[in-house]
């Protein structure tokens, strides 16, 4: 394992800028030699590979191909797997009206279809609390297991949770491989080839938001979805962090998030923050808003709000 090297000899040389530059120096090791030498092309080429916001434009497109061949190899599907970048002027924001929502729980299923999650293991990007109405939106006594025959069930309302794209991500600052960030866009988003697993966003999201694939994760080939986004849903190793991403593969098509279109009851909103004549703007700028434990100073732009 490389915590047992032995780096003596190597204290006189250049400071290790990058982990490519770290990478160059194992051969001249022994152990690290024999590391190496344990691994395909294939794995290499994987673990040399750069974070993909320094890639440029020709070496993304060569490890696109080459993930829609294993993809393709692996589930006997063709695959597409984006790189679409933001879009100049594009902020998007998420509302969603506590007064309408049911609880019925279409937008955690139409989110796990939509983006790959796993189904054993179970994943689910989105959770929905269960609250008493006379309690108000109280966690201390929220309830994500509620199982009735029918929803609502009388006396309660519910708050779905999931990434809250904030504006000032915590979960961001605390990655040792700079593995997550904030796109232009304002879509926090995760490389998977470089999240090594220590979870420690998810010990800074105070929202819970963020998800890791303990076992191999599974999705019956016949669900599998094959529009993806490098930086989305595309199918992710075991040992990863994933989490919602506004369905980036969508809605930098012009499509709403999946759990936007499931609604039936119209509860969600999705839209341009820095259009003034958005839907989502006409709602912050009209209803009765909250940010979920906006004293953090997360600044999410996910709203709640109340519609009547």
């Amino acid at each position: 394992m490389l915590m047992n090297l032995n780096f003596k000899g190597m204290q006189k040389q250049e400071k290790i800028n990058s982990r490519r530059d770290f990478l160059k120096k194992l051969p001249v090791l022994a152990a690290g030699t024999a590391t190496l030498a344990g691994c395909n092309s294939e794995a290499l080429e994987a673990f040399f590979q750069q974070n993909f916001k320094t890639l440029t434009k020709v070496e993304k497109e060569e490890i696109i191909k080459n993930l829609e061949k294993k993809y393709f190899e692996k589930y006997g599907k063709k695959f597409k797997v984006s790189d679409k970048p933001a879009t100049e002027g594009m902020l998007f924001g998420y509302a969603l009206d506590l007064s309408r929502c049911i609880g019925c729980r279409k937008c955690v299923y139409a989110c796990v279809e939509e983006n790959n999650q796993s189904r054993d293991p179970q994943i689910h990007w989105i959770q929905v609390l269960q609250m008493e109405k006379t309690k108000g939106i109280d966690l201390a006594h929220a309830n994500i297991h509620y199982n009735p025959d029918k929803v609502p069930e009388e006396g309660h309302f519910y708050m779905p949770v999931q990434c809250q794209q904030c504006r000032n991500p915590q979960c961001t600052t605390v990655c040792p491989t700079k593995a997550t960030w904030q796109e232009e866009d304002g879509i926090v988003v995760v490389d998977y080839n470089w999240c090594i697993g220590c979870r420690y966003c998810m010990a800074a999201c105070p929202y819970n938001a963020r998800h890791f694939n303990w076992g191999e994760p599974y999705v019956p080939n016949e669900e599998i979805n094959t529009d993806t986004h490098y930086l989305g849903n595309r199918p992710r190793p075991n040992g990863v962090v994933e989490k919602c991403t506004f369905c980036i593969q969508r809605v930098r098509e012009g499509r709403y998030p999946a759990c936007v279109e499931i609604c039936p009851t119209g509860s969600r909103k999705f839209g341009n923050l820095l259009d003034p004549d958005s839907e989502i703007r006409y709602i912050i700028e009209n209803k009765r808003v909250l940010v979920f434990k906006e004293e953090l100073n997360t600044q999410p732009k996910f709203y709640y709000f109340f519609g009547v």
